[in-house]
């Protein structure tokens, strides 16, 4: 509050309040000191009185003289403040009484002495009369006189007191308001004195604020007053220079300013014909972009496509490595033009992401499939491992963080001459329950960076080590593209390296969790089985452990493979056999022709093999592995991979040996347009020769025409074409089909264009999919089944022979199929037909004592170890007899004994052309 008064009222509070405080505190003080001594004085004269009465009293006491004593009462009461008086003699009778009644009890004092008793209103003295009071001049002092005659009662009033006190203390306070006013006044002339200089102070701030800068202070009366007018005066002197300077200075540079604008006007005109002529080059280079996606993928459909073709017929192996040759440079200059689009699509902002589920497992191990093989030419190993805790089923763009990823492992196996490449995801964070905050590295043992290469490393058109780029190949746009991707969904990707050590390469990406599915889709399980592992490599061992266990499997590891086959010798006859075993072999280690012989122990022994192998040894293994399509697997293996081939070697399919053949659809009737005759002799003869019926036309006015003129199953139309393009000859189709109230034919686009928006475009212009060249065999199977309804590749292929007499159409010895199972060494493939001659007698008499006793697990088991041994032998007819056989026991078919009398037949078949042969 004291901060809030202004200078007048501090100086009257500061002058003021010590003032009344001293007034008030010394008025009060001497007014209690007059009162005090008042009282005294009025208790003084009450007790002179009491005393002068008391002689007077003495004569009338003595002789009981009432009218004496009432006219002494009367004379006493004229004396001031007397208010009533009495006489009582010695006998306490009440002689004599004047004035009111008394106000105050008696006192009870002793009869030898005054006694008083005082009130608020009054004080009431009691004074013994003696004897001696009768005469005051006697000396006497004798008991005679000491004789109590009575009493005098005097009751003093204090109103009288009160009064003269009541006076005196309003006279006090008169005096200190009076002096009280007079200080104020003083006080007030000398604020004003104050205040009054202040106040023209503040005014002439205030003009000098509102820019009066001629404004000036005269002399306020007061040295301290006048030197900071002066200075204010200086001040806004000083400030109406500055004022004249600036508005000097702001003239010069308005003018300044208005001739620049000028100049910016007419320079925002050439700039708005720049920007002009920028945007129409943009489109320009838009429309030359998808020209040329066009125009170089439509001759590259045409070098792919007739390369794949021209490696199916029979040629040289220098003819089949120049068509390597040829479909890798191809398959290159794909992947350059791609990098391309894509870096303009991006730097357009015309890159549109996709938010739909996927599995990340899945997405990862892909893309190590499809990269695996050059990996393995350089002998590198592939290892991916995804941490349990990290979730599955996301949502999100799978083809672009796939091309990220594909870019990521690439660039790695580029610049890594051995060793390994390890990807691996796991989840940074869940404390979201919508969201997974995702990290995906991949390590290698390359070159590493140093520290300028990875800051130029995300820079468009460079690469780490440009002295690598003739070797490594690529545009420097692989990273780019990734760090764009990345950022535009909202990640972050970056890389840690040490010179000749390695480098990671990391994505940090939060991902929404999908709700749909659960997270593993597998094949039905294994259940808890013991598999025995053979992989030399700690950490594909590691992560082969990982997969093994999602798949409810456990893992024991081997050191060597005779020690697995050891361990699985002796645990054949105990309670825990090892029916299972994973082994991976590489040619440096392990020759195709032991790995063979090794398995069929294995398979002797009852424990089903799996191999897993690089993906350029795959031939090796697959000619001496009798049932390679279901015992061989190329690294890195799927998980999904792995469980169904386990579940195929634990539970093998039934569907070869079913009663009924495969049923054989129609060939669907298949309609394709593109104006480049080698695009269209290519889809032609791909189509035809996986058994499709084409009509193949060359223009959009020709496939109306044709649909006009015949029902198809399937349109492929191509979309750039001279006169009627793909889009007009599908709306034309389209208007044609809904006159005539037909059914929509399928539709499917064919184009290079690779454009953000072009498949929507598409779409809505009529056509049912897309397809972007080039194309292969796999895309256009799946595109025919899927909106047709049929199936490709089973045209015009022979109806299989099935049923207990099929054995009879095969040959019973086949030389050629048993060195091809032995890897082309014949002595390999004659010891092997040896071991399984010689065994045939005694299993022949096995499975015949099991069969006629009734014990199918026995016999069950015999005729498995015999379909086994001939599984790596030329021997057609007997190994169908014993798959068919081991089927219908395994499903308690009535037509199994048929099959086992079949069976013997084949078995003395083969050891009649042995003995004819031998």
């Amino acid at each position: 509050m004291y901060k809030d008064l202004g200078i007048k009222g501090r100086v009257l509070m500061l002058t003021l309040l010590p003032t009344s405080l001293l007034a008030l505190v010394l008025g009060g003080y001497f007014t209690w000191v007059q009162q005090a001594d008042m009282q005294a004085q009025l208790l003084q004269r009450g007790q002179m009185i009491a005393e002068h009465l008391a002689p007077l009293a003495a004569p009338a006491l003595t002789r009981g003289d009432a009218v004496l004593l009432e006219r002494i009462a009367d004379h006493a009461l004229d004396q001031a403040d007397v208010r009533a008086v009495s006489f009582i003699g010695a006998d306490h009778r009440r002689l004599a009484h004047a004035g009111p009644r008394m106000l105050n009890e008696s006192p009870a004092g002793e009869a030898g002495s005054l006694t008083l008793t005082s009130s608020t209103e009054a004080t009431r003295f009691l004074q013994p009369v003696f004897e001696r009071h009768r005469n005051l001049s006697a000396a006497s002092t004798s008991l005679a006189e000491d004789h109590l005659l009575g009493w005098v009662e005097l009751e003093m009033s204090h109103q009288g007191t009160l009064l003269r006190g009541y006076r005196s203390l309003l006279a006090s306070l008169l005096l200190v308001a009076a002096g009280l006013g007079i200080t104020a006044l003083l006080a007030l002339r000398m604020s004003r004195a104050i205040n009054d200089p202040l106040r023209r102070i503040k005014q002439g701030v205030a003009l000098l604020k509102e820019g009066r800068l001629e404004t000036r202070l005269p002399p306020l009366g007061s040295h301290e007053l006048d030197e900071l007018a002066s200075g204010i005066n200086r001040m806004a002197e000083a400030l109406q220079s500055a004022q004249e300077e600036m508005q000097h200075n702001i003239d010069q540079a308005t003018e300044d300013v208005r001739q620049n604008l000028e100049t910016i006007e007419i320079q925002n005109i050439e700039l708005d014909l720049a920007r002009k002529e920028a945007l129409e080059a943009s489109r320009i280079k838009s429309e030359f972009l998808a020209n040329m996606s066009h125009e170089i993928r439509t001759p590259l459909n045409g070098i792919l496509g007739f390369t794949n073709l021209l490696k199916k017929s029979d040629l040289t192996p220098r003819q089949q490595d120049y068509l390597s040759t040829i479909e890798k440079s191809a398959d290159n200059l794909l992947g350059i033009i791609n990098e391309v689009l894509d870096f303009s699509k991006i730097e357009a902002g015309k890159l549109v992401l996709e938010n739909i589920p996927f599995n990340l497992r899945d997405l990862v191990q892909d893309t190590l499939t499809i990269l695996a093989p050059s990996a393995h030419e350089k002998r590198l190993e592939l290892v991916s491992l995804v941490y349990r805790d990290t979730p599955l089923q996301l949502v999100g763009d799978p083809m672009r963080l796939k091309q990220v990823l594909t870019n990521l492992v690439s660039n790695a196996i580029k610049f890594t001459r051995e060793g390994t490449i390890a990807v691996r995801a796991m989840l940074e964070d869940d404390s979201d329950d919508e969201l997974a905050q995702l990290r995906i590295s991949v390590q290698d043992t390359g070159i590493g960076l140093s520290d300028a290469d990875v800051r130029a490393l995300f820079q468009a058109f460079t690469q780490a080590d440009n002295s690598l780029s003739r070797q490594a190949g690529g545009t420097g746009l692989g990273l780019v593209i990734s760090k764009r991707l990345i950022e535009q969904m909202g990640g972050e990707i970056g890389v840690s390296s040490t010179p000749g050590v390695g480098s990671e390469f990391w994505i940090s990406l939060s991902l929404p969790k999908s709700l749909d599915g659960s997270e593993d889709a597998f094949a039905p399980s294994l259940g808890r089985r013991l598999v025995a592992v053979l992989e030399p490599q700690e950490l594909t061992r590691q992560a082969l452990h990982h997969q093994l266990e999602d798949c409810g499997l456990e893992a024991a590891d081997f050191s060597s493979l005779d020690a697995l086959v050891e361990e699985v010798a002796a645990r054949r006859q105990g309670k825990h056999p090892l029916g299972l075993a994973v082994i991976a072999a590489d040619s440096r280690s392990l020759s195709p022709e032991d790995l063979a012989r090794r398995v069929w122990e294995l398979e002797e022994l009852g424990c089903k093999t799996l191999v897993l192998c690089p993906t350029t040894e795959q031939a090796l293994y697959h000619r001496v592995l009798p049932e390679s399509h279901s015992q061989l697997q190329a690294k890195p293996v799927c998980t999904r991979k792995l469980q169904q081939a386990l579940s195929v070697l634990v539970a093998p399919r039934q569907a070869a040996v079913e009663p009924s053949g495969p049923v054989v659809s129609r060939a669907p009737r298949l309609l394709c347009v593109d104006d480049n005759p080698a695009n269209l002799l290519l889809v032609q003869t791909l189509l035809g020769d996986m058994g499709a019926d084409v009509l193949a036309v060359d223009s959009g006015f020709a496939a109306l025409e044709a649909v006009q003129r015949e029902r198809f199953d399937l349109v492929l139309m191509d979309v750039q074409m001279p006169g009627m393009d793909g889009r007009q000859a599908t709306e034309a189709i389209r208007r044609w089909e809904s006159q005539q109230g037909l059914d929509p034919v399928p539709i499917v686009a064919l184009t290079a264009h690779a454009l953000a928006n072009e498949k929507r475009a598409l779409l809505q212009g009529g056509m049912d999919d897309y397809l972007t060249k080039p194309i292969g065999e796999r895309q256009l199977a799946q595109v025919v089944l899927k909106w047709s309804g049929l199936t490709l590749g089973n045209q015009g292929a022979p109806r299989a022979i099935h049923g207990p007499h099929a054995e009879r159409a095969l040959q019973v010895l086949d030389p050629e199929e048993g060195l091809r199972l032995a890897a082309g060494k014949a002595d390999l493939a004659a010891d092997m037909l040896s071991m399984l001659l010689a065994s045939l007698d005694a299993d022949r008499q096995a499975i015949a004592q099991a069969a006629r006793s009734g014990d199918r697990t026995a016999l069950l088991e015999r005729v498995h170890r015999l379909h086994g041994a001939t599984r790596y032998c030329g021997v057609p007819q007997l190994r169908a007899a014993c798959q068919l056989s081991e089927t219908l026991i395994k499903q308690n078919d009535p037509e199994a004994q048929h099959a086992l009398e079949e069976l013997d037949a084949a078995i003395q078949r083969l050891a009649d052309v042995a003995r004819e042969e031998a």
